[in-house]
């Protein structure tokens, strides 16, 4: 993607100027319908969504083991007692729910994703590092975690066989991918209800057998800003797809609404 000069323009009236490649196909609000192109700059007459919707958006994914693994460490690993976890827990996501905001509401102005926005501070070759390590890690690695958790809690539930209970996982989350943008916030607004009484059981499960005010045991310090820092990086690691989810929003979309609905689900 070229042209920076349309970048000086917090708000784009019109198309940008040539060089800039723009995403081709009509798509609109369609849902069962592939997303056409790929990384290219989403047209205006494309634009479409509210920030309202980023809320589920984003909370659904957060419904899941990982987060309840990161809450725990604080006291089982650190040595942090429930109320020295929860806030280190409460200010790592905070801190790491204002850059998420900050990328996502830059989404409308420049109607790119997040790697590619990236190219303002990187630079089109220095981009190119970040970029693919983020390919590496979070679309082979975590597309990895969540296929073999997602397998394991599927085998439980039906008890079908391991290796047809990983083939079900992987086959939908390719078919939702293929699909993309508008299914993905669709496929999330929808899983978000059952998700949330899933998550809501799980942690009551989980206060009923544990000792809330049971004293640290030897984390001081140390163990808070470890407990800190990977609530933290928890919460940025969705950074990489921040403009992601809001470059289909039309350049005069609230940006101050936009933040407020990502904090609060991290």
């Amino acid at each position: 993607m070229a042209a920076p000069e349309h970048q000086t323009s917090p708000v784009l009236e019109e198309e940008p100027p040539p060089g800039v490649v723009i995403r081709e196909g009509s798509y609109g609000t369609k849902v069962a319908a592939v997303e056409p192109g790929g990384a290219e700059f989403i047209p205006l007459n494309e634009r479409h969504g509210k920030p309202l919707q980023l809320f589920w958006t984003w909370t659904s994914p957060n419904f899941e083991f990982a987060t309840v693994f990161v809450g725990v460490i604080g006291v089982a690993f650190f040595g942090l007692n429930f109320w020295q976890a929860l806030l280190a827990i409460v200010i790592g996501t905070g801190v790491g729910s204002v850059t998420q905001g900050v990328l996502s509401a830059r989404g409308p102005q420049f109607g790119v994703p997040q790697m590619v926005l990236s190219r303002l501070g990187f630079g089109y070759w220095g981009n190119v590092l970040p970029a693919g390590l983020n390919s590496l890690t979070a679309g082979i690695g975590w597309f990895a975690v969540n296929s073999v958790s997602g397998t394991f809690a599927l085998n439980t539930l039906t008890h079908l066989p391991k290796w047809l209970c990983l083939v079900i996982i992987v086959l939908i989350q390719l078919v939702i991918a293929f699909f993309g943008h508008n299914l993905v916030h669709a496929f999330e607004r929808y899983a978000f209800p059952i998700l949330a009484v899933i998550f809501v059981i799980a942690v009551c499960w989980i206060f009923a057998k544990s000792s809330p005010g049971a004293p640290s045991h030897g984390g001081g310090i140390g163990g808070f800003l470890i407990t800190l820092g990977a609530s933290f990086g928890y919460a940025v690691g969705w950074n990489p797809y921040a403009s992601d989810y809001t470059r289909y929003f039309k350049p005069d979309a609230n940006r101050t609404a936009i933040a407020p609905a990502i904090s609060a689900r991290l």
